[in-house]
């Protein structure tokens, strides 16, 4: 039976975002945030990673119901201070896997919840460090052959194939996934989001 409250708004398509939110019983909108997501010269990664949620969840608020609750996340693959987004193709795939095997890096997901009719927001930063294991260039071929890479930001989803290259996980995992159910959970509550059930 759902229950009265808050309207949800995920500014996202990432279907690995909308899975993670239906696990934890959540029913919401899904709007996609059409933003710039360039980083700024000099700009950490941790500052990054807020600033584009935060930018997210602005452009959606724009156009949604005034008492919602927008949800936005945006969340990089950091190695020696580098940033890994996207592999633009197979190739750079490729080279992404081999500069994080057989090393530890970290992941940071920003998020920010914006209620569009005050205009009151909360943003949060999330911080998991993965270890790969080492890869063959072999195995780095054959696994972004599968096309599973492809739009990971460093090239890889713990959650299906590439999973079988993470030697360990410190921190959330969901937060790799990208979500970190276990601070944006609460928030929502907080802020009476509506849920298909309790958990």
């Amino acid at each position: 039976m759902k229950e009265a409250g808050r309207r949800l708004i995920l500014a996202s398509r990432s279907p690995r975002r909308v899975a993670l939110l239906r696990e934890a019983g959540f029913e919401f909108e899904q709007a996609a945030p059409d933003v710039c997501e360039a980083a700024r010269p000099g700009e950490a990664p941790e500052s990054q990673a807020q600033r584009l949620a935060l930018l997210k969840a602005r452009a959606v608020a724009k156009h949604a119901q005034p008492d919602s609750c927008v949800l936005a996340a945006d969340t990089l693959v950091v190695i020696d201070e580098h940033v890994l987004g996207k592999p633009r193709d197979p190739a750079e795939a490729v080279e992404m896997l081999l500069q994080l095997a057989g090393r530890r890096h970290r992941v940071l997901t920003g998020f920010a919840l914006l209620i569009p009719r005050t205009g009151r927001h909360e943003v949060g930063l999330e911080e998991s460090a993965v270890q790969l294991r080492a890869l063959s260039p072999k195995e780095a071929h054959a696994y972004v052959a599968s096309g599973e890479p492809l739009d990971k930001a460093g090239a890889y989803a713990l959650q299906g194939e590439g999973g079988r290259f993470v030697e360990a996980v410190s921190g959330s995992r969901s937060n790799v996934i990208g979500l970190p159910l276990e601070v944006v959970v609460p928030r929502l509550e907080r802020l009476a989001v509506r849920r298909w059930c309790r958990s």
